[in-house]
């Protein structure tokens, strides 16, 4: 169970994130409406609870820089959002304890990513921030042995559907539970949390019944003993 609230920009709406059941937060450093200044960040997260987990969105952006923002904003690890092949994935992933791959669900095989020397990648629409779903027949159980975040026109009414569908570790939102772009919506807030949460304990439950109480599943693990 993995609930990542992302587009964060401003302590209200990381602090009320976490007081409903978030997991994780992110933080966007690339150009964009929701973006934010690693001070701004850095204030932030000093005040969130230490096991929340927090990232920093990147898209293209230097390993180097990647790294000295995340380690002086004080996050978790980073999320990378453009097109930065194995290599450069690799450089970042040396600097840091944990880096997400974002991908688009545009119809290319995602398999061209389990390898990536990442620790997970968050699969998401073609245009990120659109606010639209992919096709979600594109992943399968073949990808389980990649730690596989969905993502991409995620709403508090379809959250529920679409852990269920695709069985992913975790999930992340943005636009869908915005008032306006930058400002979480609490009602919204609150039911994708609230939905989400009990997709993935009806989904545990259904996994508990399969493997007969033998926890061998590759998405079962400590995210906090994993940074």
């Amino acid at each position: 169970m993995f609930i990542k609230i992302c587009g964060i920009t401003n302590e209200e709406d990381a602090l009320l994130s976490v007081a409903l059941g978030a997991d994780a937060l992110g933080f966007v450093f690339a150009p964009s409406k929701r973006q934010v200044t690693p001070s701004l960040v850095k204030d932030i997260v000093k005040r969130l609870p230490q096991e929340v987990q927090t990232f920093g969105v990147f898209v293209d952006e230097l390993p180097d820089r990647v790294a000295s923002i995340v380690h002086t904003s004080g996050l978790s690890g980073a999320q990378l959002h453009g097109s930065e092949g194995p290599r450069a994935c690799a450089e970042v992933r040396s600097k840091m304890n944990y880096v997400i791959k974002a991908v688009a669900g545009d119809g290319l095989s995602i398999d061209q990513y389990l390898n990536y020397p990442v620790d997970a990648l968050l699969v998401d629409s073609a245009q990120p921030g659109s606010g639209a779903a992919f096709n979600w027949s594109l992943l399968d159980a073949s990808h389980a042995r990649k730690k596989i975040i969905l993502a991409g026109g995620l709403r508090p009414s379809n959250v529920q559907e679409a852990i269920l569908t695709v069985k992913p570790f975790g999930v992340d939102v943005s636009t869908g539970v915005e008032s306006y772009p930058g400002r979480k919506d609490p009602v919204a807030l609150k039911t994708f949390i609230a939905n989400a949460r009990a997709a993935f304990v009806k989904l545990e439950g259904e996994r508990q019944v399969v493997n007969s109480g033998v926890d061998d599943r590759p998405w079962a693990f400590n995210w906090a003993e994993d940074l």
